[in-house]
């Protein structure tokens, strides 16, 4: 809940400056907020990246943004398509929980978001990479050891145990 309120207000405040003059997705997993689309300057790129920055609670950015005329319709129904694909066959392959990776694709280019192991990164990043469409797959995970995993896997207000102590 808390990333969809930074997509929101990055989004809405990318809008209100620039409107219809650029195409920018902020997309925010964990507090990192991925922007991707097309705008039309390195300025603009630049700028867009510190409005993004400024929303409260935002820990890093990581820009991806195209100088470039904004993307038809056609290339992003094709990658709401590529995004469907990728995220089916996570689960079809169940090597991981697909909900710990958000799938973002531009383009082409599939960008992977989400706290992971090592292994479930890889994974996922070879389910992608082997998925019909996608050009190019690039990380954007958090990269955290099983034993922090399992931390974070812990039910709301269920103790966790400390220096291998039972909880």
């Amino acid at each position: 809940i808390a990333d969809q309120g930074l997509e929101l207000r990055a989004n809405s405040r990318i809008s209100d400056k620039y409107g219809d003059k650029v195409h920018v997705n902020a997309t925010s997993y964990n507090r990192m907020m991925l922007l991707t689309g097309e705008v039309p300057t390195a300025e603009i790129k630049a700028d867009v990246e510190k409005i993004a920055a400024g929303v409260p609670d935002v820990k890093s950015i990581a820009n991806e943004l195209a100088i470039a005329g904004p993307s038809s319709f056609g290339v992003r129904s094709n990658d709401s398509y590529i995004t469907s694909k990728v995220k089916a066959r996570f689960i079809d392959a169940g090597k991981f929980s697909a909900n710990v990776v958000k799938v973002v694709t531009e383009a082409g280019v599939v960008f992977l978001l989400g706290i992971v192991t090592q292994g479930e990164a890889d994974a996922a990043v070879e389910i992608a990479r082997t998925t019909g469409g996608v050009k190019k797959v690039v990380r954007v995970f958090e990269i955290v050891s099983e034993a922090e995993i399992k931390r974070l896997d812990q039910p709301v207000g269920k103790p966790t145990p400390i220096d291998g102590q039972p909880a």
